[in-house]
């Protein structure tokens, strides 16, 4: 049920079900942040609880005013948390990133006029304005880049990875991988359920960004030699999956994008605190200068490879549950269509999202055997319990909303979105009590026949390895960048041809060079342009 009081606030299931994640993840991070933070710890718990308290008032609020405020507050939070040890590289991220995100307010402010022009409301829930005219759809549209912004989709997206690879990495895991995620897809949520009856055209640009995002982002990831970085590019590519579920603006399509909202928070914060705990005792997050940790940091390693599985749609995992309902939304959304372009384009996307998956997981692979195999280039030992229990919790869960996925949280989002129907033959709790059969039976055929197996040395073309040599897998990853197609497109993502910031800055610029050129402090030259000028509004008003 409904719940507004004064028509400012809403405390319904979706609310309350995003509220509660909000005040999850503030208390792991906490955690976390005591055991790995060893400086500047006031300022940082300031605009943290700062931060916390604006992320539930964007979460609780109806009044589009109210949301405003509180949405604009976070972008002024994240800049100071990026910037918390005043690094020169965080100075200029964090500057980036909040010129984005402010930018991103204004057509945030923009939609909700819009909205209230179109409805005569201040409540983002009381009317549902159907898109039926260009000032509908611009409205639905400039609230949904807001969105995008603040999740990180495509092309709002650029401040994220050199925010996961500058910023203080507690930073990194409470905002871009969890509450920005929650903030910026819930805010999307509440308005294709609530707000807006979305066209054809809403739909399809949601599920062009959507599938977009998932294919860009995952075949940046797979180039990185750092893993923050690494894991930016994938915090992008996981919000494509959930604009793909809500594009379609279905009841399985929306609670497919919300539950992996949900599931993209727990495995990304996981995946973030793992390596943090890496970074925090080998002192590096470069892929080429680790390896053979998962002998001194067990813990760190099994957490890791549970959220790295999840994240690529492994099966039993909560990842795959949610991938599954977003192929399943696109599937039935294809089918409701009567024209054949448009359910080419809705292929294409399912294809792409199942294409992204293979690619999550092959770039996970990537870092899984740089960092935990191999032979060890660093000495190290496991984290401390502050920084063990937040991940080992995650990881936890990422289980749990997998395995018992339909007994937990989706019936959680079932009430909070409504009834929706799953179909297929998987049984999770079935399928997972096989896995193990099969992992327990692996387990015992090795122990009783491993007298009788053959050890042989390793070959690399064909020639005996020298022990004291190691072929690194990111090598034979970076072949990638070589392919003359891509090589094309990976050369002007290096040059931040993609990058909507600098493009914008660029022009910004010329501009400013053109105008500095034009007031040149001659008297005549401004007498002129007085002259144009009155020219020009003699023209427009009595032509």
């Amino acid at each position: 049920m409904n719940m507004a009081l004064n028509n400012l606030f809403i405390f319904d299931s979706l609310s309350k079900l995003v509220g509660f994640f909000v005040i999850f993840f503030s208390v792991l991070m906490a955690i976390y942040s005591a055991g790995f933070l060893k400086s500047r710890r006031i300022t940082y718990y300031i605009w943290f609880f700062l931060t916390m308290i604006a992320s539930l008032g964007v979460v609780f609020s109806d009044n589009i005013i109210l949301i405003a405020v509180f949405w604009g507050f976070l972008g002024l939070s994240l800049f100071k948390l990026i910037n918390l040890y005043d690094d020169e590289n965080a100075s200029s991220i964090a500057k980036k990133t909040f010129i984005i995100i402010g930018a991103t307010d204004g057509f945030l402010l923009f939609g909700f006029l819009l909205y209230n022009f179109l409805t005569s409301s201040m409540s983002l829930t009381a009317n549902t304005l159907i898109i039926n005219n260009n000032l509908s759809f611009v409205s639905f549209i400039f609230i949904a880049i807001a969105c995008f912004a603040k999740a990180g989709c495509m092309p709002m997206h650029t401040w994220i990875p050199e925010t996961a690879k500058c910023a203080p990495l507690p930073v990194v895991a409470y905002l871009p991988a969890s509450l920005d995620k929650l903030l910026g897809i819930y805010l999307l949520v509440r308005i294709v359920k609530n707000s807006f009856f979305l066209d054809t055209t809403a739909k399809f640009t949601l599920i062009i960004a959507g599938a977009a995002t998932v294919i860009f982002a995952v075949m940046m990831a797979l180039i990185q030699h750092d893993i923050k970085k690494l894991l930016g590019y994938h915090a992008i590519s996981q919000v494509g999956y959930m604009v793909l579920g809500l594009g379609c603006a279905t009841p399985i399509g929306i609670a497919a994008g919300l539950y992996h909202m949900i599931n993209n928070a727990i495995y990304k914060c996981c995946l973030f605190l793992g390596a943090g705990n890496v970074e925090n005792q080998t002192g590096t997050t470069r892929l080429h200068d680790l390896g053979g940790l998962a002998r001194f940091m067990p813990i760190t390693f099994i957490t890791f490879l549970v959220a790295a599985f999840s994240i690529s749609g492994i099966p039993p995992l909560n990842g795959f549950v949610s991938k599954w309902m977003i192929y399943q939304a696109l599937s039935e959304f294809m089918n409701s269509l009567s024209s054949y372009p448009l359910k080419i384009i809705v292929a294409l996307a399912l294809l792409s999202a199942l294409i992204g998956s293979g690619l999550t997981l092959a770039s996970f692979l990537k870092v899984i055997s740089s960092v935990f195999f191999g032979n060890a280039r660093k000495r190290a030992k496991e984290s401390s319990f502050l920084l063990l229990l937040p991940v080992i919790i995650l990881a936890f869960l990422c289980i749990i909303f997998g395995v018992f996925a339909y007994s937990t949280i989706l019936k959680v989002i079932e009430e909070a979105i409504g009834s929706f129907n799953m179909v297929g033959l998987w049984q999770p709790v079935g399928a997972t009590a096989f896995m193990a059969l099969g992992i327990i039976i692996g387990l015992i055929v090795f122990k009783f026949s491993s007298k009788n197996l053959r050890i042989s040395p390793t070959y690399t073309g064909g020639e005996e390895s020298n022990p004291h040599e190691e072929a690194k897998i990111e090598d034979f990853y970076a072949t990638i960048s070589d392919i003359p197609f891509l090589k094309k497109i990976y050369a002007l993502a290096e040059g931040k041809v993609f990058d909507i910031y600098e493009q914008l800055k660029k022009i910004a610029f010329i501009l400013s060079t053109l105008l500095k050129r034009l007031h040149n402090g001659v008297l005549p030259t401004y007498l002129i342009w007085c002259l144009l000028g009155m020219m020009g509004l003699f023209f427009v008003f009595f032509k």
